[in-house]
């Protein structure tokens, strides 16, 4: 059985080229998209009341680790291509081969240190990522203003049992002991709207809710009646209020999966939010199929003349893998696939392309 590193030295040698210009890319795509994204925004923060150019550092605090999560596989992949195609033109690659290393064995040194770039990704978005997230969407929500206190959550809350649609102003108490206020019901059969009911509150009762001084709208008679005490018969039981919507984006893993399954026991559609779940994982995760896919500028005489055209065709895969990861996200977040397919589908495909173009080039 062959060592994973025939050379450790050379294992070392080829894993720093890589790490440094992994760094490099980074830096430089993070300077470059920040400036572009600070010259669209900073007009919009500077007119907010009270703001001065510190507001500009701020924005980049919470803008830059966002842009750092979402480039960090391209750098990964335009780094792979310059050390492979470096090594290559310096006949390192040919040497390497003449020593009895094999294709793997010189992939070996990226993929290990694009695993630990992989972890550090993953650690970094939900520690750092997810919390930044959340305060810019805040802040950009309120237009730049600077926030007199904690934004105070919304309470309104919308809930579907059936065909039927609850919208209650505020919430109060849990299970049982739970009230609805300012509630208006969407009395819908086959999706069409037969009454609709309004209610100072509403209570929970056995198969329903009991509405405290309703007002029913009869669509096909055009009339309204009243009544003190009125029984609405549905199957939204009292969780589904209790449970908020959730961004993802703006969950760690470790406390997305609990609220996942609060949702899900609530009754509500959860293929959304574990899609996104599992790509939490994927998507830091494919830094590591960067070096299999880039590794067609490594193999191949580079005296061919053909270096240039297989780094482009090394790039393309790389982009094309971004495009289908997004694609099945899209079709995940549409119910069209299952969550776990949406995530992980597209890296498991290009594993396969890449070792197929890796056995196909290495002649």
């Amino acid at each position: 059985m062959k060592a994973l590193f025939p050379s450790p030295t050379l294992a070392w040698y080829m894993a720093r080229m890589f790490l440094l210009r992994t760094a490099a890319f980074i830096l430089v795509l993070v300077l470059i998209l920040q400036s572009l994204d600070l010259l669209g925004e900073s007009g919009k923060i500077l007119a907010a009341a009270g703001n001065t150019e510190s507001d500009l550092w701020t924005y980049a605090a919470y803008r830059s680790p966002q842009i750092i999560q979402l480039f960090l596989p391209f750098a990964v992949l335009l780094a792979t291509l310059v050390t492979l195609a470096t090594l290559n033109q310096n006949s390192e690659i040919v040497i390497a081969k003449a020593a009895g290393i094999s294709a793997h064995q010189i992939l070996a040194p990226l993929m290990i240190a694009a695993l630990g770039i992989a972890a550090a990704n993953f650690v970094f978005n939900e520690a750092l990522v997810t919390r930044g997230s959340q305060a810019l969407r805040i802040w950009q929500d309120n237009d730049y203003r600077k926030l007199a206190g904690p934004a105070a959550a919304a309470r309104e809350s919308w809930v579907r049992g059936g065909d039927d649609l609850i919208l209650a102003k505020s919430v109060s108490g849990r299970e049982a002991a739970m009230t609805l206020h300012d509630v208006t019901v969407y009395d819908r059969r086959a999706d069409t709207l037969v009454r609709v009911m309004t209610a100072t509150a509403a209570r929970p009762a056995a198969g329903g809710w009991q509405l405290e001084n309703a007002r029913v709208f009869d669509v096909a008679k055009g009339g309204t009646i009243t009544s003190a005490q009125l029984f609405f018969a549905t199957s939204v039981v009292p969780r589904q209020f209790s449970t908020t919507k959730l961004n993802a984006n703006f969950v760690p893993l470790w406390e997305l999966w609990p609220q996942i399954d609060e949702q899900r026991a609530a009754g509500k559609k959860v293929d959304v939010l574990e899609a996104a779940a599992w790509h939490k994982l994927s998507g830091p995760f494919s830094a590591v199929l960067m070096p299999l896919l880039g590794a067609v500028a490594a193999f191949g005489l580079a005296r061919s003349g053909r270096l240039f055209v297989r780094a482009v065709i090394g790039m393309f895969l790389g982009f094309a893998f971004f495009v289908a990861d997004n694609f099945m996200l899209a079709m995940g977040n549409f119910g069209n696939v299952p969550p776990v397919m949406a995530a992980w589908a597209p890296f498991l495909l290009f594993l396969l392309i890449g070792e197929a173009v890796l056995i196909r080039t290495e002649e």
